[in-house]
């Protein structure tokens, strides 16, 4: 067999190979996933959706209901977006463990804010006890190009040691509208 075609094999072997074990991580993600509900969550899941396949005259009355209120959701979201300036282009989150009392989930997002792109990372541990939910963000790492101000790269860091979320946020609307009037400013004066 010519040398060429032999190595071409081995090539596609080799990707077929990592294929195969990325393909069993996922299934490995997807199961772990699945392992995290108990029995009777799975019992009260599947009887809930017996009864929707039994109520087909309240589906059509409740569907409306849903579109309504899909519509109105949708109607407040480009309110804040547009309010806001932060617009979120991905979201990504992973069950890490879950217990009755306790859940943590590594969440991943990218987003602009006015003309700034931003990347997160953070876990959320969310405890509940009794009827009320706690929430604790972890391990967050931020992302942005802060080649233009230092004091950036400072604020990120600060908030990467603390975890707060909303100050974050708002700190980054309010500094991201300002950068996009400087930029003009500048740009008209060129």
């Amino acid at each position: 067999m010519d040398e060429g075609i032999f190595q071409a094999y081995e090539k596609e072997i080799q990707a077929l190979e990592e294929e195969i074990r990325l393909l069993t991580e996922q299934y490995e993600d997807m199961r772990q996933e699945s392992t995290f509900f108990s029995d009777e969550e799975i019992l009260k899941a599947m009887k809930s959706l017996q009864g929707e396949t039994e109520g087909e005259t309240k589906e059509h009355e409740s569907l409306s209901d849903l579109k309504a209120q899909l519509e109105s959701l949708e109607r407040d979201l480009s309110f804040l977006m547009e309010f806001t300036g932060i617009h979120f282009t991905s979201h990504s989150k992973k069950t890490v463990e879950k217990t009755p009392n306790k859940t943590v989930r590594k969440h991943k997002l990218a987003g602009r804010c006015h003309s700034l792109p931003f990347q997160l990372e953070f876990q959320l541990l969310e405890m509940q006890k009794d009827e009320k939910v706690s929430a604790v963000v972890s391990d967050l790492s931020i992302k942005m190009d802060s080649r233009e101000d230092s004091n950036v790269s400072k604020f990120v860091s600060r908030t990467e040691e603390c975890g707060d979320l909303i100050t974050f946020f708002r700190s980054l609307s309010t500094y991201a509208e300002w950068h996009e009037h400087r930029r003009h400013t500048f740009l008209h004066f060129k």
